[in-house]
């Protein structure tokens, strides 16, 4: 059983509807389903954002907590990996900051 969901119609340039009817084209999918995806995408942005805004503001007003909140991460997931995991078809072709420097302390 298909579920239908009402529609309405919205105000936008002519300039907005056709960019949104090319994409749509362009994609094979309909301006519905670009303009919902559009709108999940800068929801997410806007989430990520307000995230990095948060840690920015423990870290600057809470520095003690944020101290805390990483030594307890550190705690849960172990310290930080001495090694990359990088693409087969690079190893031996890129030398990270810190391996110059163990090398250069040799």
């Amino acid at each position: 059983m298909t579920m239908k969901h009402k529609a309405t119609t919205i105000r936008v340039s002519v300039h907005t509807r056709d960019r949104l009817a090319r994409i749509a084209r362009k994609e094979g999918r309909t301006m519905t389903e670009v303009l919902n995806e559009a709108i999940s995408d800068y929801e997410q942005k806007v989430f990520w954002q307000e995230v990095d805004e948060q840690i920015e503001r423990t870290q600057r007003e809470a520095p003690e907590a944020w101290a805390d909140y990483l030594s307890e991460r550190e705690l849960v997931l172990g310290g930080p990996s001495r090694t990359r995991r990088i693409a087969p078809e690079w190893e031996g072709l890129i030398t990270f900051p810190e391996e110059s420097d163990e090398t250069n302390a040799r």
